[in-house]
């Protein structure tokens, strides 16, 4: 039924729950898996040699912390027998490379993690999955936690 899953993780307990997920819908459709983690690769705004410092040390960082993130998700899906690819992906919204990657993979099934934020908190923090959802048109698996 579905060809090819898409998971954007984050390093989050949550996003775990959706690689499981993946995983057991992998195993039973006999799907390919693309675990994705988004880096916003400019985060900063500023000129001069303290921004280009500050970039540098930013994109070191959150290339580690994508590495471990998707690292952790393909110890998990190998471990039960699904081969994944990784990739990091960049986008200065997280939803944004997550719909540039769904185009690139050519995915036909996302399954992703929500905090289930309410109220307030999703007012002001906002909700990459909410985004994607209003942005794709192929299933979205929404894990909550």
């Amino acid at each position: 039924m579905f060809k090819h899953i898409l998971v954007p993780i984050d390093g989050s307990e949550t996003s775990m729950l959706a690689v499981s997920k993946a995983t057991a819908l992998a195993k039973t459709f006999g799907s390919v898996v693309t675990a994705l983690y988004v880096v916003d690769p400019y985060p900063f705004t500023g000129v001069g040699a303290d921004f280009a410092y500050g970039q540098s040390q930013y994109l070191s960082a959150a290339t580690a912390e994508a590495n471990t993130a998707l690292d952790a998700a393909r110890k998990a899906m190998t471990e039960a027998g699904v081969p994944v690819t990784t990739v990091v992906g960049e986008g200065h919204a997280v939803h944004d490379g997550i719909v540039r990657a769904l185009e690139s993979t050519g995915a036909d099934l996302i399954v992703m993690g929500s905090h289930g934020r309410r109220g307030l908190e999703k007012l002001v923090l906002g909700s990459v999955t909410q985004r994607v959802l209003g942005l794709v048109h192929v299933p979205v698996l929404v894990v909550r936690d």
